[in-house]
């Protein structure tokens, strides 16, 4: 079974390679009647295109969405029709040639090896589907989904808290765009940002590359999504998380610091808030039980250091033959600012899903 499909009433699907003609995809599910921004929508693939700053590839692609279907104008404005919406990005910069040189060879810590593994062969432009390239879907996709949450006043934030061993000196929380977005680290706190910036240029310069951690704060969700017990609200964040490249690590809450503490040092006691029931800490990062308690959704997203170095590294032939690769291509050499929409896109995704899964869940009869 192919595995390019993601959710179960609010779906994704997405095709295109590295280097072929275009990326794209398809959203299934997405109700009738919600009017979208296109603008927005456009800014949100700006915010993870190539090129848009000195610490990322120098790969320019412009990643204009076209709309095939699924929409209709509507007194000025673009209206979900309910019919799947399908789009396409071109993919402007391809240069397959570039990557001629890896026919009978597999880079270091890449997908070569298991792709052709799995298929009997693969695509070795820029590595075809196993390339980051593929997530320009994910967040056209991912920005219907945060409209569509918006409407039920949920927000989805993230941020780059750590660069290798450089780290922002507050808890997890969520900040506003304008604070994540006003350095191209897309770290919040400008001090950190810049020695981020420092060590991303220092280990560019070298060749090489470093990875680090993204927190993920999703705030106004209601309590009582999530689907027990194989589709926990956290089981589909956990997913969707782990299926982003260079994912190497995964915490909701208080995560691994959590296993360190006796249980009733963990435990999220219960307060009145007024308008609703809370806790007064939260540990359990917003989900008990695999479905969302109301307080924030915090999660904590490990990503290792981008695979592609601009340095000489050994490996092998498809005989087995030692052979020494050098490195080339346009790669960023810290994943960590681009991935900061992939993040806020699949967690809107499943936010989305679960949001309609809830609606089916439960019936309300009378007045």
């Amino acid at each position: 079974m192919a595995g390019n499909t993601f959710g179960t009433l609010f779906k994704l699907t997405t095709f295109g390679e590295s280097h072929g003609q275009a990326m794209g995809g398809v959203v299934d599910g997405c109700p009738a009647g919600l009017t979208l921004d296109l603008s927005a929508i456009q800014e949100e693939l700006a915010r993870r295109r190539p090129g848009q700053s000195s610490l990322t590839t120098s790969r320019k692609e412009n990643d204009e969405l076209t709309w095939l279907s699924g929409m209709v104008e509507r007194d000025g404005h673009m209206v979900t029709t309910g019919a799947p919406m399908g789009f396409s990005v071109a993919n402007a910069a391809a240069r397959p040639a570039d990557y001629d040189h890896l026919k009978d060879t597999f880079r270091p810590s890449h997908a070569d090896f298991t792709y052709e593994a799995k298929y009997g062969l693969r695509d070795i432009r820029g590595g075809g589907r196993a390339s980051a390239r593929e997530t320009v879907s994910r967040v056209a996709g991912g920005a219907i989904a945060r409209q569509f949450l918006s409407t039920l006043g949920v927000q989805v934030g993230a941020y780059v808290e750590r660069v290798q061993d450089i780290s922002i000196p507050l808890p997890p929380s969520f900040h506003s765009r304008d604070e994540v977005d006003a350095h191209p680290v897309r770290c919040p706190h400008p001090e950190t940002a810049a020695r981020m910036a420092d060590r991303i240029a220092e280990v560019k310069k070298a060749g090489d590359t470093v990875g680090g951690a993204i927190v993920m704060v999703a705030r106004d969700v209601p309590s009582g999504w999530g689907e027990p017990v194989f589709d926990r609200l956290h089981a589909d964040l956990a997913k969707a998380m782990w299926s982003l490249p260079a994912t190497k690590a995964l915490e909701l809450g208080s995560g691994l610091s959590g296993t360190l503490m006796k249980g009733s040092e963990h435990n999220d006691k219960f307060v009145n808030r007024g308008s609703r029931i809370g806790t007064a800490t939260n540990r359990s990062g917003g989900i008990q039980g695999g479905i969302s308690n109301g307080e924030d959704i915090v999660m904590r997203i490990g990503f290792k250091p981008v695979a592609t170095v601009l340095q000489p590294g050994e490996s092998v032939d498809r005989k087995g033959n030692k052979i020494t690769l050098e490195g080339r291509g346009r790669h960023d050499p810290c994943v960590l600012p681009r991935a900061v929409p992939l993040v806020e896109a699949m967690a809107c995704l499943v936010l989305a899903d679960h949001a309609l899964r809830q609606r089916a869940t439960r019936l309300t009869f009378g007045a």
